[in-house]
């Protein structure tokens, strides 16, 4: 009954940002080209069918095996081979689940618990992804389908009846979010960026991402506006080219730290009515500040500094804490189920196999012709009982310790005397 539980065959095996550094997982790293042939070298590890999935923070195998640690050893060489690394040097940064537990990480992976930013979108894809590559090749099996379809499932439940994934929890996310709720649609909003810092390009290449087109760089020369212009392939100025382009962005996002302010309210408000009020958003990642906060108290005008933006994180990531208290009891509730489904499951060819042994003896004892309904009864009823009572004296005298288990399970089958004794007769 053990080998055809799927839950006693499912295991996973990987390394992730929990487990190995940055770069480690670079060289564990496999494109969607090459999955196909580490597929097949995995799969000679003693898996019936798998799944790897290969993400900057996660390569991880899962699949069905006859032999767990078997399974765990064939993957961790694979890695290892993989990578360049030595065995020894590599295992001490790779997890290994199996059973209740492999199925439970599948369900957190799959629903972002356990990527680097909790309730990031992403992971979503790159299950799915692996998946669907896993099954081009023919190494998803029926049982794995079963399992892969109850991640999917219970992924969907958890963002759907959780907040998990609903706050920005970085500030250039949360920046993200200030600026579609200030202009919603970015595809037609310009943008100024005042180079000088990385959290002013990680704010941009976060606008960027969500449909950001029309951006504009200017620095404190042209060589260095030039510079951050070629990375998004868009204008680029000098300090002096923003009172002529301050009337025109409608976004703008500065982290020189100049040591003054390049905005306050006076060319704001020169700007503002230029723009006729229309809404002005201006993210202040500069260390000094270089947006005079003053400017937020103007009609149209939007500021939001570092300690804003650090503001809203904090109260996303403690959303999402939340969120992940709520995620973590539907994925013990939805591992629980699938435990009992799967055990269930496990008993059916053992119980058909019972019910072809007694039809069989019933045809033979018909085929005898004993004629009498009761004498046949009785027949019928000792052929049946004979050999499991034989058996189970048996056990009684060779093994005393279990008898008693033995004998409770049996009346627990057939519902005798309402189960379980406590004593022996």
């Amino acid at each position: 009954m053990a080998a055809e539980r799927t839950l006693d065959r499912l295991v996973v095996v990987g390394a992730s940002h929990r487990t190995s550094s940055e770069a480690t997982r670079d060289r564990l790293f496999i494109s969607e080209d090459d999955l196909p042939a580490f597929l097949r070298k995995v799969l000679d590890a003693g898996f019936s069918s798998l799944v790897v999935m290969a993400t900057c923070a996660r390569t991880e195998i899962f699949g069905l095996a006859e032999n767990p640690a078997i399974a765990r050893d064939g993957v961790v060489a694979a890695l290892a081979a993989l990578g360049s690394f030595d065995t020894a040097y590599l295992e001490p940064q790779t997890y290994f689940h199996s059973g209740d537990r492999a199925l439970s990480h599948l369900f957190r992976v799959a629903s972002s618990m356990d990527s680097p930013i909790v309730g990031e979108p992403e992971v979503t894809g790159q299950f799915r992804d692996a998946v669907r590559v896993a099954e081009a090749h023919g190494f998803i099996s029926p049982d794995l389908d079963t399992v892969i379809q109850t991640v999917n499932r219970v992924s969907k439940r958890v963002r759907s009846e959780t907040p998990i994934g609903q706050r920005p929890v970085s500030m250039a996310a949360c920046a993200l979010q200030v600026a579609r709720d200030v202009h919603g649609d970015l595809s037609d909003v310009r943008a100024l960026l005042v180079s000088g810092g990385e959290m002013g390009e990680l704010i941009v290449d976060h606008l960027v991402q969500a449909g950001l087109t029309r951006l504009t760089v200017v620095a404190r020369s042209r060589a260095r506006a030039e510079i951050s212009a070629r990375r998004y392939d868009c204008h680029h100025g000098t300090l002096d080219d923003l009172p002529d382009l301050l009337p025109e962005t409608d976004i703008l996002i500065s982290s020189l730290g100049a040591g003054n302010y390049l905005v306050d309210r006076d060319n704001t408000e020169t700007a503002l009515v230029a723009r006729r009020r229309h809404a002005m958003l201006f993210v202040d990642a500069a260390i000094p500040s270089d947006v005079n906060p003053a400017v937020n108290g103007l009609e149209g005008a939007f500021v939001y500094a570092l300690d804003d933006l650090e503001r809203l994180a904090v109260e996303g990531r403690s959303r999402r804490d939340e969120a992940a208290s709520q995620a973590d009891a539907i994925v013990a509730k939805e591992t629980a189920a699938f435990a009992k489904s799967s055990a269930e499951r496990g008993a059916t060819p053992a119980v058909t196999a019972l019910r072809s042994r007694f039809e069989k003896t019933r045809l033979e004892i018909l085929r005898e012709g004993v004629g009498d309904k009761d004498e046949t009864t009785r027949l019928l009823i000792n052929r049946l009982l004979h050999e499991p009572s034989e058996n189970l004296r048996r056990l009684a005298a060779e093994h005393p310790e279990r008898a008693e288990e033995a004998e409770n399970l049996l009346r627990r089958l057939f519902n005798i005397d309402g189960g379980n004794r406590n004593t022996r007769e």
